[in-house]
């Protein structure tokens, strides 16, 4: 069995009253939408109240989930509409940050991952990179930064974007390369590149 059909099977499981089956599921995903969530929302504590209200929110709605798309998939729709929720209920604007999570969830400042050996002016160079990327998907529309976020942070596929954004995968194809176009707008300047190539 490959993991969607194990997350369905315990899915099932949990819709017959299996709670150990959903504790599983939690287990598995709990890390996992954490480090998606910490690119939203910058306080620790208030991450992991939005995690526990997701998996609050699927359990009741695990009824109604037919398995058409992947578990995750609808987790994580789910999630991003909390984690959109709790920011508007509280004014706050959401944080795009340059950290990554290794596989332990440990997080990670791109920043300090360049290696010792570069220069000062190389270091320093890397981080007004960043900082421009990070500049240019804040300023990005709703859908395409969304797009982009889960392409290139999140390391989802064409297909599984389309899915969790509910539209067409030209659409998402559309948006990413948009999205790319205008962060490549804003980087040519750094990078002394011409209008014809984009990095």
């Amino acid at each position: 069995m490959d993991e969607r059909q194990i997350d369905q099977e315990l899915v099932e499981r949990a819709k017959k009253g299996d709670t150990k089956a959903f504790e599983l599921l939690v287990a598995k995903y709990h890390r996992r939408l954490g480090r998606l969530l910490s690119r939203f929302i910058k306080d620790e504590h208030e991450v992991n109240d939005v995690v526990q209200e997701s998996f609050i929110k699927a359990y009741r709605a695990l009824p109604n989930f037919r398995g058409d798309s992947a578990f995750y998939t609808w987790l994580y729709r789910i999630s991003i509409n909390t984690a959109k929720n709790f920011l508007a209920n509280n004014n706050k604007r959401p944080i795009m940050s340059s950290d990554i999570a290794n596989s332990d969830g440990e997080v990670l400042d791109v920043v300090e991952q360049v290696a010792d050996n570069l220069t000062p002016e190389a270091e320093l160079m890397n981080k007004q990179i960043l900082q421009t990327v990070e500049s240019a998907v804040a300023k990005l529309p709703e859908d395409l930064r969304r797009a982009i976020t889960l392409r290139e942070m999140d390391g989802l596929s064409y297909e599984e974007i389309a899915e969790v954004m509910q539209c067409p995968i030209g659409t998402v194809r559309s948006r990413i390369f948009r999205a790319r176009e205008v962060i490549a707008a804003d980087l040519r300047p750094l990078l002394d590149t011409s209008e014809h190539n984009r990095w």
